[in-house]
């Protein structure tokens, strides 16, 4: 053990004094794997931050609620396009028969969504917002948060009342700084007291639900206003949260009952509706990402191949010039072993150097994009292991061949060298 590190500490000196006294050769080497490790990692890492935030996006959706719908998410709409657009449209009717028939159904709730509606307020006006216009328990199902105010009560929902929560963005914009609880805002013509402005939600690389420039009021407000059921200038979402969120197939068989009995199904008929889940998206991200660190890797490895050149380059001119001091080591005692794991400890310690210096170049590049950019990267435990991990492999493929002619150098032949 003792002879082990013995070597170790030599080593570290012998590649302090390449740092040292060849600094310009050194540089140029370390300088092709520093950038190696910096374009594997730095691509490693922007898929990983760009993977994590889209799936935050599409986490909003929530991993336990089920979504019915007349085309499936994980399908190219193009492919049996007219197959799903023969099907009825979701429907309040729907919404009543999973309510009342789920039983394993935490909270169901159905949205209809009108664009294009202009909010005024006094003198100021927002024009072409998006009104949602939910079902009660919408608001428990999305886990919304407030800046100010409320969501609508259970009695306000039941009696349809003028009641209106507002979007971040739209609050700001209309009211510009003014406390907007308790002011009253014309919407369809009519009088609508906000009682919630929704927190701000910031940008997000995928918007599954831009809360921030919505107006909600409830469904049995907007019943008295719009014509809910005309389905050209109408979106709607069926959404259905499990118990469970283990037990979600449980709740999809019960979803699919109600649905197929509430539509006069016969037994030999396909389904006329779609069972959708944020997980779908994630399989599909799955599928995406890892083409792309594939991708990442062959642009990363051939940067990689450089800087093993480079190593290897500067470790066949270091054997040459202390072939002498080989052949002294091994006149007296010293084995092939020692002699290769001494060049090899060697190439991988340079490699390594540069690896940190190729990560702390990521690490910058990174903290620039956070400051300017409103996208999150992050350089993960996992990234920074994998650029170590290289770095060795790197240093030991590039060692090896240069390690193994001074283990074999004839210590006779050497010396007279």
């Amino acid at each position: 053990m003792k002879i082990y590190l013995k070597i170790v500490y030599e080593t570290l000196i012998q590649a302090k004094n390449q740092l040292v006294n060849n600094k310009l050769r050194t540089f140029l080497s370390l300088l092709g794997i520093s950038i190696g490790i910096f374009s594997i990692v730095v691509v490693k890492t922007a898929v990983d931050s760009l993977e994590y935030n889209i799936k935050t996006s599409f986490a909003k959706l929530g991993t336990d609620i089920i979504y019915i719908d007349k085309m499936p998410w994980n399908e190219d709409p193009r492919k049996n396009y007219w197959k799903y657009k023969r099907r009825p449209e979701i429907s309040y009717k729907d919404f009543k028969a999973i309510n009342e028939n789920v039983k394993s159904a935490k909270n169901v709730s159905f949205t209809v969504f009108v664009g294009g509606k202009t909010l005024k307020y006094r003198s100021s006006s927002v024009e072409g917002a998006y009104i949602l216009c939910p079902t009660w328990k919408f608001g428990d199902m999305m886990k919304l948060d407030f800046d100010d105010g409320r969501y609508f009560t259970r009695n306000e929902y039941i009696t349809g009342k003028n009641k209106v929560i507002l979007g971040y963005n739209i609050a700001q914009e209309l009211f510009q700084g003014i406390n907007p609880i308790g002011k009253d805002v014309k919407i369809f013509g009519q009088k609508f007291k906000i009682i919630g402005v929704l927190a701000k939600e910031g940008d997000n690389i995928v918007n599954v639900m831009p809360f921030d420039d919505a107006i909600m009021i409830n469904y049995n407000t907007a019943r008295k206003y719009i014509n809910v059921k005309d389905k050209f200038r109408t979106g709607r979402m069926l959404s259905v949260q499990a118990m469970d969120e283990n037990d979600l197939s449980k709740t999809e068989d019960e979803v699919i009952v109600a649905m197929r009995k509430v539509r006069g199904l016969k037994p030999v008929e396909s389904n006329n509706f779609a069972i959708n889940e944020s997980s779908l998206f994630t399989k599909i991200l799955d599928q995406v990402f890892g083409s792309i660190n594939i991708a990442g890797f062959f642009i990363g490895i051939f940067a990689l191949i450089v800087g093993m050149v480079s190593i290897a380059n500067i470790m066949f001119v270091s054997v040459k010039e202390r072939t002498k001091i080989i052949g002294i080591k091994k006149a007296v005692g010293a084995r092939r072993m020692i002699i290769l794991l001494e060049f090899l400890l060697e190439a991988v310690i340079l490699s390594l150097i540069g690896g940190v210096i190729g990560l702390v170049l990521v690490f910058l590049v990174i903290t620039i994009i956070n400051n300017y950019v409103d996208f999150v990267m992050f350089l993960s435990i996992g990234n920074i292991l994998y650029g170590v991990l290289w770095s060795i492999g790197v240093g030991i493929i590039a060692g090896i061949i240069p390690a193994y002619n001074a283990s074999k150098l004839d210590p006779v032949v050497a010396i007279r060298k």
